[in-house]
């Protein structure tokens, strides 16, 4: 029975052995997996993505649409009212005519001139006497009103109060204003003081705006602005604008067939729209006398009353913003944009809206054509998987070892083979160079500093930071002529033991040396890496350094080499650290006033016969935890003010140390 159930074992795991396949295929069948994984949920990320694109596209079209057609109400009632306020102030405009007329019909030429929008400007006195300037140039049912000549480009109407009665006279200009005829007519009967742009700007004492209205002159959609002006406010002076179809102003129909475009007055009322048979309505109402309603409007446009109702809410939609609403069962997309203009009270609102089905459906078709087209290339892909994946595992596996090797910075032969795959060979040969190059590079960086600016973060440490440091000069008296007096061999000798030791104290102190200096070196403490106790390590450094140099002197004494006599300056304070250079070279350092102190400290042990000179704020951070001497102030080069000197000896729990002789 035993032996029955090793034999079945042994047949089951020849059995295993038959379905064993052969790592590339495995491979290829991963590699495969992972591309429809992956592919498939891009590709449909991107239709989803494509839909999403289309809607913020319509949303980006429809937003420069409504900007554009409120700054261009804007501007329109806006010059209107500029073109009121400059008259209400000008002197000549507040006498009654005939007094100052040419200087009237001047101004408002002027004025017509300045601003195609103005359909015309004129000014009512209280006597009943009227002043008007007209642009037949921009408006031509002017000239269908007036029989004017063919030439004429504005025409000035004045009425005057001679005995009781008018009289009245047009006045018609060509373009560069030279008056071509002119004709009275006594039988006038209008009154500007009955007018109701008259009788609301004296009522509200303020500019007012009146409208809109169908003009009985032109039978256009006209607003009226009017400010009052002159002794008692009795005189006003008014404008009137003309409500454009928006379509004159945006080109709605680029952004979809079915788009619309709507201005609201602050009082909600529809008074422009992109469709000519809505503002016909509108006029054909208001021309009944009737107030144009939400429903008669809706026969010729149903999308008007939900978005009446959306004007209408104005604390639940917010300017600019995108807002969804059922037609008919149909889904709109709209856009609100509220703006007050001319000073007026109240903002007027422009909306573009437009079916959402229109504005995706192009792109729903073109995404449904591309992802019939991805999932082919997806086949392709995973054909060339199958292949590529068999000439590539062995070399990429060995190129990755090679290059994990490389980021410890450890070194060695290549073991990358020759692979079929031109570009595997490139980017081997690439990494061949690469290892070569960073491997002679590491021989002149310190590889400590390297290590710890990549522990400190290579972001953090790249960025010049100002901080707190301690920074440390070292300087060996008279080395020139030691140098001077020895084979350059032997000079190299002498100085790579003498750095050598004086790197390991550095390194053993958490400091960092930033650069050897000929026969000096200077070091620092709290950077890359931060140091709560950087001051008082810099000092323990510092004595144990010269400490390591007295040894180093004797056994030099005695072998009968050159005693080195080394001369330190320490200072800590604020400093700038970070990466500096040019883009092709760059250092770690550190700048500032705490480096230069530090480095004159060094250079004045030769004046007061020291070795160890320290700053008065170092005293101050550490002066109880060692043996400090005070030397006097002194006046540092490049500092104002007054540089207290100490003489760091030993550590305060410790014998004092040895004196170098005096340089």
């Amino acid at each position: 029975m035993k032996r029955h159930a090793m034999q079945a074992r042994s047949e089951k795991k020849d059995t295993l052995s038959e379905w064993a396949l052969p790592l590339r295929l495995h491979l290829s069948v991963i590699i495969m997996g992972l591309l429809a994984c992956t592919s498939l949920p891009l590709v449909w990320m991107g239709y989803e993505q494509g839909k999403f694109t289309a809607l913020s596209t319509g949303e980006a079209e429809m937003r420069q649409l409504g900007l554009r057609a409120i700054e261009d109400y804007t501007q329109v009632f806006n010059s209107g009212n500029a073109a009121i306020g400059t008259g209400s102030v000008v002197p000549e405009m507040l006498t009654a005519p005939p007094e100052d007329l040419k200087a009237k019909q001047d101004f408002l030429l002027k004025i017509l001139q300045s601003s195609f929008r103005i359909d015309g400007v004129y000014a009512a006195y209280p006597d009943g006497s009227f002043v008007q300037a007209v642009n037949v140039a921009a408006n031509p049912e002017w000239r269908n009103d007036l029989d004017t000549p063919k030439e004429t480009a504005f025409a000035i109407r004045v009425i005057t109060k001679i005995d009781g009665g008018s009289n009245t006279t047009w006045t018609f200009y060509d373009r560069d204003t030279r008056p071509i005829s002119s004709h009275a007519d006594r039988d006038d009967i209008f009154d500007p003081r009955y007018r109701p742009w008259y009788l609301a700007a004296l009522g509200e004492g303020k500019t007012v705006s009146v409208g809109p209205y169908v003009s009985a002159s032109t039978r256009l959609l006209t607003m009226t602005l009017a400010t009052p002006a002159g002794e008692g406010d009795r005189v006003v002076i008014a404008a009137d604008v003309l409500l454009l179809t928006l379509g004159e102003i945006v080109d709605v129909s680029a952004l979809s067939k079915r788009a619309l475009g709507y201005v609201f007055d602050p009082r909600g009322r529809l008074i422009a729209h992109s469709d000519k048979d809505v503002m016909n309505e509108i006029r054909s109402e208001l021309r009944r006398g009737q107030e144009p309603s939400v429903t008669t409007l809706a026969q010729a446009d149903p999308a008007i009353p939900p978005i009446a109702k959306l004007v209408a809410s104005a604390n639940g939609v917010g300017t600019g913003e995108v807002v969804h609403f059922p037609v008919h069962g149909r889904e709109y997309l709209a856009q609100i944009f509220r703006q007050e203009v001319a000073g007026l009270a109240g903002k007027y609102s422009v909306v573009i809206a437009a079916p959402l089905d229109e504005l995706v459906a192009p792109v729903e078709r073109r995404l449904r054509r591309n992802l019939a087209i991805a999932v082919a290339f997806l086949a392709g892909g995973v054909l060339a998987a199958i292949v590529i994946s068999r000439l590539i595992s062995r070399s990429l596996y060995a190129l990755a070892e090679e290059a994990r090797h490389m980021g410890k910075l450890e070194f060695g032969e290549s073991r990358v083979t020759h692979s079929f795959i031109s570009e595997v060979n490139a980017l081997a040969k690439a990494q061949s160079s690469a290892r070569n190059a960073i491997r002679t590079f590491s021989l002149y960086v310190p590889r400590e500093l390297v290590r710890r600016i990549v522990a400190a973060g290579q972001a953090v440490v790249g960025a010049a930071v100002r901080q707190e440091i301690t920074v440390l000069f070292t300087d060996i008296r008279d080395f020139t002529t030691i140098a001077e007096q020895r084979s350059p061999e032997e000079v190299v000798a002498l100085l790579s033991s003498y750095f050598e030791a004086l790197n390991d104290i550095i390194e053993r102190h958490g400091g960092t040396i930033v650069q050897y200096m000929g026969d000096g070196l200077f070091a620092m403490w709290n950077a890359p890496l931060p140091d709560d106790r950087h001051v008082e390590n810099a000092c323990r450094c510092a004595l144990a350094m010269k400490a390591a140099i007295d040894v180093m002197n004797a056994a030099n004494e005695a072998a009968g080499r050159s005693i080195l006599f080394t001369r330190f300056g320490l200072h800590t304070g604020p400093a700038v650290v970070g990466s500096f250079g040019a883009e092709t070279r760059r250092q770690y350092t550190a700048i500032g006033d705490t480096v230069n102190v530090a480095s004159r400290l060094e250079g004045l042990n030769r004046q007061y016969g020291t070795s160890i000179l320290v700053s008065g704020e170092v005293r101050c951070l550490v002066g109880e935890m060692f043996e400090l001497a005070p030397i006097g102030t002194v006046s540092v080069k490049g500092r104002t003010g007054e540089t207290e000197l100490f003489e760091l000896r030993a550590c305060a729990t410790e014998a004092p140390t040895a004196r170098i002789p005096s340089p």
